[in-house]
C-alpha cells in the first residue's frame, strides 16, 4: 500500500479519488536519502502516479489541440504539514506529500530537474512503495542523465547561495544561524548539489550518500561561510572542465526515455491500440531532413 493511499484511508489528506491507487512509486527524500539523518519523524516523499488513459492521451475523449477549452490534465498532488500522530508508536510523524503525474514526472526527470533525479536514486531503503512499473522506471534511471545537468545543478545551488543571504531564519533554522552564524542546511544543499553533478559528468550515475560525512560536518557548523563560498568558487571552475570534458551525452535522448514512458505505460494499461500511432519511418526522417534544412536556410 502506498504512503497516500494510507494517509488517504486515515482521513489526513484528500487527493484525487483515483490516484492512491494509481500510485506507482514512492520514496523518502531529504536528509534522510543524503544520509545526514536518521530522524524519520518529518518526512518529505515523491513519487509518482499513473492518471486514466484518457489523461494522457486526451483525444481519446475528443480534444483537438488548439480547439476549444481543454480538459484540466493532472500534473501533481501536494500536501504540507500533514501529522500522522499514531505513527512511531505514538510519538507521531509529519509528512510532506509531493506525488506527479508519469508524464509530468519524465518531463522534468529529462529536463534533469535536481530534486526529480534524486528521486530515482534515492537508496533502496528509502523506497516506501515501488510497483512493477515503478520498478521499470527505477531500473533505467540512468538514461535521463545528460551533460544538461550541470546547469540545472548549478543554479538550483546558486539558488541556495542567494537564500543563505537573503532568507530570514525562522523555527529551527534560526536555530541554526544563531548557534554557527550562517544557514548550515543551506550550505550543505549548495556542496552536495554539486557533488551530485561531479558524479553524473564523471560516471553517470549518482550515489546519494557517497560524501554524507562532509555533509554532516557542513551541517554541524563545522565549515565557516566564508569556506563554502570559497570551495564554491573553486569548485564551479573545476566543474566547468569536468563538463567540458565529460563523456556524456550533451543532451537528453528524448526517443529512447519515451519509448521507455510508452513501455511503462503499456504495462499498466495494457494497450496502447488507438492511443498512438507509430508514424512511418521514412517519413519521419524526411520530415527531420526538412526540418535541418530549414534551420539552415534561416542562418543563411
Amino acid at each position: 500500500m502506498s504512503t497516500l493511499q494510507r494517509l488517504t484511508d486515515l482521513g489526513l489528506v484528500k487527493p484525487p479519488r483515483w490516484l492512491p491507487g494509481n500510485v506507482q512509486y514512492e520514496t523518502i527524500m531529504g536528509s534522510v536519502a543524503y544520509g545526514v539523518s536518521s530522524d524519520t519523524s518529518d518526512m518529505d516523499v515523491y513519487g509518482w502516479a499513473i492518471p486514466m488513459k484518457e489523461d494522457v492521451f486526451p483525444h481519446l475523449r475528443g480534444e483537438i489541440p488548439g480547439f476549444g477549452k481543454p480538459a484540466r490534465r493532472f500534473e501533481q498532488f501536494q500536501e504540507h504539514h500533514v501529522t500522522d500522530r499514531d505513527a512511531l508508536a505514538g510519538h507521531g510523524r509529519t509528512y510532506d506529500l509531493a506525488i506527479f503525474g508519469i508524464v509530468k514526472f519524465f518531463q522534468l526527470a529529462m529536463e534533469n530537474n535536481p530534486n526529480i533525479i534524486d528521486s530515482i536514486f534515492t537508496p533502496a531503503t528509502c523506497v516506501l512503495h515501488c510497483t512493477r512499473v515503478g520498478n521499470l522506471v527505477r531500473e533505467n534511471r540512468r538514461l535521463f542523465l545528460h551533460k544538461g545537468a550541470w546547469p540545472k545543478f548549478k543554479g538550483y545551488a546558486y539558488s541556495q547561495l542567494h537564500k543563505l543571504a537573503i532568507k530570514t531564519p525562522q523555527g529551527k533554522r534560526a536555530e541554526l544561524v544563531a548557534a554557527h552564524g550562517f544557514d548550515t542546511k543551506f550550505a550543505y544543499h549548495v556542496v552536495r548539489l554539486v557533488g551530485e553533478v561531479e558524479m553524473i559528468l564523471l560516471e553517470g550515475d549518482i550515489d546519494l550518500q557517497r560524501n554524507n560525512e562532509q555533509l554532516k560536518a557542513i551541517r554541524r557548523g563545522e565549515w565557516t561561510e566564508e569556506r563554502l563560498r570559497s570551495w564554491f568558487a573553486d569548485k564551479e571552475s573545476h566543474m566547468e572542465r569536468v563538463y567540458a570534458e565529460s563523456r556524456l551525452r550533451a543532451t537528453p535522448d528524448e526517443d529512447q526515455i519515451k519509448a521507455l514512458l510508452m513501455q511503462a505505460l503499456e504495462e499498466h494499461y495494457g494497450s496502447l491500440e488507438g492511443c498512438v500511432v507509430a508514424p512511418d519511418r521514412a517519413v519521419v526522417a524526411l520530415r527531420n531532413i526538412q526540418a535541418e534544412l530549414d534551420r539552415v536556410r534561416e542562418l543563411l
